[in-house]
């Protein structure tokens, strides 16, 4: 599992004919699901997204988490995380699981990381075309990629 996670001021997410999903502060958070991806790496990156510490403290240092600092969180699906473009120049979607697999997964992680939070979490809309905007605070984007299992 991958997740591109940048620290925001605001952000939001819309889709045709849906009212938009937005956030005022915390975390926007972009999800791909790689194959052989299980339930055991939707929790790893349920409770690093809750308590990844990015957010300043009083000294300025980032110490804090979106849990701590009473922050929201935005979670979007998204499939070209896995994207390679390594030959030619069209990526290939093979690093990526299958929607099949992908979707519970991806709902088991907004499902964890709100039960994590205390508070619900907002999302994207699962397989549609989405456009995403955000202020990003810092800036500070991070990748986090699920250990590798043996």
């Amino acid at each position: 599992m991958r997740a591109v996670v940048q620290r925001v001021l605001s952000a939001s997410v819309t889709a045709a004919s849906r009212n938009p999903s937005e956030i005022a502060g915390g975390l926007l958070v972009l999800l791909g699901v790689a194959p052989g991806d299980t339930l055991a790496e939707a929790e790893w990156m349920s409770r690093k997204l809750v308590h990844l510490r990015i957010f300043d403290d009083d000294t300025g240092r980032m110490n804090r988490s979106v849990h701590d600092t009473g922050g929201e969180m935005l979670l979007v699906s998204q499939f070209t995380l896995y994207g390679d473009a390594s030959r030619g120049n069209r990526p290939g979607f093979s690093g990526s699981a299958d929607f099949e697999t992908a979707r519970p997964l991806y709902e088991s992680v907004v499902r964890l990381t709100g039960q994590e939070l205390g508070r619900p979490v907002s999302t994207g809309w699962y397989g549609e075309s989405m456009q995403v905007a955000l202020v990003n605070n810092g800036p500070v984007t991070l990748i986090l990629d699920t250990p590798r299992r043996p």
